[in-house]
């Protein structure tokens, strides 16, 4: 836990983790353990993958890591869009917007448990009857939610449930198994936050947008830097990338 040690001392706000079935450690038990390590450090997900757990129990989770970090939790949540995390251990690879829906289910079912709700709930993907957790988070009325992506169904829940928007600059096209980066562009980026912005309404005020950064480079030649970055990421121009 020295790293999330040596962040809290460069004075980084949070420190997340992703969700994936590769070599990477398990999000809440790391989560835990860099919190104990801590002393003001948030600590997030970034992001669940949905399709791996039940709601029920991410809010079980969510508001164990919050107790022991003293009200310092995230709780990042996805709808999945590795195919290869699906493949693996032979999931189903559900089609985008049947993956954004059974979340949205998730997302409510899980807000209403961290918030002291006796949740029963009946929906297309799941049913939750008379159910509730304890202990309850610290955080009140429940740890921030942050929901990300790039498809306008998924940002539009979001909007909706979210209170932290995430806007990301990779896709997956062809079921799941070619990267796109071509979308993250200043004018594309506009937009969706247009969407977020009209879906929103009057929450819109309330929300925290959060960017994902692909790529961070130190440079005194800012033009040299995003032609060698063209080079690998063609589907941007130099100019996409300054812009």
């Amino acid at each position: 836990m020295d790293k999330a040690r040596k962040l809290e001392d460069l004075g980084y706000s949070v420190l997340a983790v992703p969700d994936h079935l590769t070599d990477l450690l398990a999000p809440m038990p790391t989560l835990v353990s860099a919190a104990a390590a801590t002393q003001r450090l948030r600590v997030a997900t970034m992001v669940l993958n949905n399709d791996f757990r039940h709601p029920v129990l991410v809010a079980r989770e969510a508001a164990t890591v919050d107790v022991l970090s003293d009200g310092r939790f995230e709780l990042g949540l996805g709808g999945g869009n590795m195919k290869s995390d699906y493949d693996e251990p032979g999931l189903v690879f559900d089609p985008g917007a049947t993956r954004v829906e059974r979340l949205g289910e998730a997302v409510v079912i899980a807000k209403r448990l961290l918030e002291g709700e006796s949740v029963t709930f009946s929906g297309r993907h799941y049913r939750v009857t008379n159910h509730t957790i304890h202990p309850l988070p610290v955080q009140r009325p429940r740890p921030p939610i942050f929901i990300g992506g790039s498809a306008p169904r998924l940002l539009a829940l979001a909007a909706k449930e979210a209170d932290i928007v995430g806007l990301t600059g990779i896709a997956f096209r062809r079921g799941g198994a070619v990267r796109d980066i071509s979308d993250w562009k200043a004018a594309v980026v506009d937009e969706r936050v247009r969407l977020v912005r009209e879906v929103a309404g009057d929450r819109y005020a309330r929300l925290e947008l959060n960017a994902l950064v692909q790529r961070v480079v130190v440079t005194d030649d800012r033009r040299k830097a995003a032609e060698e970055l063209g080079r690998r990421w063609q589907q941007l121009s130099p100019d996409d990338l300054l812009e």
